[in-house]
């Protein structure tokens, strides 16, 4: 096994597809990589799944009978408990609208059929982590530290590091642990001009990684929010 996919903090994934082989296929993998892995055969299934035990990571079938994968993913994010799940959906379908529609419903990235266990592997384990450094910062400070998604947030990055308004789209983008490819799908951009936006990014923040700069963004915007007036 890749030394970069093995998870070093076992995680729950739970994984919603209709095909039992792609259940075993992957299933296997996660369980390798020291996961421990949640299965379900439909959306339903998933969402009762969901509120047994709370998954770290959904895996999610985009096209199933009855309930989809997108509707699946709306539901959840609805929910306080499982709004905050990062949803990563598995489609064979590479037309850019669904791709744009998995994330209007909240999905964090995607992967395309047939699957690859080791790109579902290394997506997973960079999905885990960066849900967890949001959280550790969300607990670190008191009230919660914000994400990267409301106007203050952008005027703190703004002021702060000098960040054009595309600069904090893209860095907010990242933060949610999308690719430079996904960015320029969500944004219309060329994936050459996203990463250019990135590059001045790290410039301006003093980073070399995407980790790094969102640790530098929510750690300001937490600086921000613990020492306005009260």
């Amino acid at each position: 096994m890749n030394a970069l996919t093995r998870s070093t903090e076992p995680g729950v994934v739970l994984i919603v597809d209709d095909t039992p082989d792609n259940l075993a296929m992957l299933s296997d993998a996660l369980d390798n990589a020291g996961y421990l892995v949640l299965v379900a055969l439909d959306g339903l299934s998933a969402l009762n799944r969901v509120q047994r035990r709370r998954p770290d990571l959904i895996l999610l079938d985009a096209m199933m009978p009855g309930l989809d994968g997108f509707e699946t993913c709306r539901r959840l994010k609805a929910q306080p408990e499982s709004a905050d799940i990062p949803v990563v959906f598995m489609t064979g379908l590479t037309d850019s609208q669904h791709v744009v529609q998995g994330f209007e419903v909240g999905g964090s990235d995607y992967v395309t059929k047939p699957i690859q266990t080791e790109e579902v592997l290394a997506r997973v384990a960079a999905h885990l982590r960066t849900s967890r450094i949001l959280l550790s910062a969300r607990a670190a400070s008191q009230p919660p530290a914000q994400s990267l998604d409301d106007e203050p947030a952008h005027k703190v990055l703004s002021a702060r590091f000098q960040l054009t308004g595309r600069e904090v789209e893209v860095l907010r983008w990242v933060a949610c642990g999308k690719t430079n490819r996904d960015i320029g799908t969500i944004l219309d951009l060329s994936p050459r001009t996203v990463n250019k936006h990135l590059e001045h990014v790290y410039v301006k923040l003093g980073v070399e990684t995407r980790t790094a700069a969102t640790c530098v963004a929510l750690s300001a915007i937490t600086d921000s929010r613990n020492s306005a007036p009260r």
